[in-house]
């Protein structure tokens, strides 16, 4: 991987995968602060929710919960892992802009390098940002309202 160049195509293709699935799950969610859980199993949940909003791009905060459990110790030792990503509705894209609280993910990274980051980081967050998306849109169980 010494030798990697960063694919455009491939990014704007994992940008384009992504606003599709976030608008599916983030739906009539829409105003700042408002969030959603999406409940996997008793072990696995996930959370989005609206960080900002402006005319044409929202930022939402997308994470794994703790799910309360006898092994609390034990929880309190990981780090669950968080992402902010920018939703660009007239462009019809999503990007992670953060990651793990490392902002500015950049497309190519040497390796190695002081933090240790692989040369395709940025790729790679997507890559996980779509499986946590699928994830959530094929076993996610959220509450309903019915009016």
């Amino acid at each position: 991987m010494a030798n990697y160049k960063p694919s455009l195509k491939g990014l704007i293709n994992s940008f384009e995968i992504n606003y599709m699935l976030l608008t599916r799950l983030l739906a009539d969610l829409d105003e700042v602060n408002q969030r959603r859980e999406f409940f996997i199993n008793e072990h696995l949940s996930y959370q989005l929710t609206v960080k900002e909003k402006s005319k044409y791009t929202h930022v939402i905060e997308f994470r794994q919960v703790e799910i309360n459990t006898s092994q609390a110790s034990k929880a309190k030792l990981l780090t669950f892992p968080c992402m902010l990503i920018r939703i660009y509705h007239d462009a019809r894209l999503a990007e992670v802009i953060e990651s793990q609280h490392i902002r500015q993910i950049k497309p190519r990274y040497d390796y190695p390098n002081p933090k240790m980051h692989q040369p395709d980081e940025k790729q790679q967050n997507h890559y996980f940002l779509t499986q946590w998306l699928q994830l959530c849109l094929s076993q996610g169980q959220t509450p309903v309202k019915l009016n």
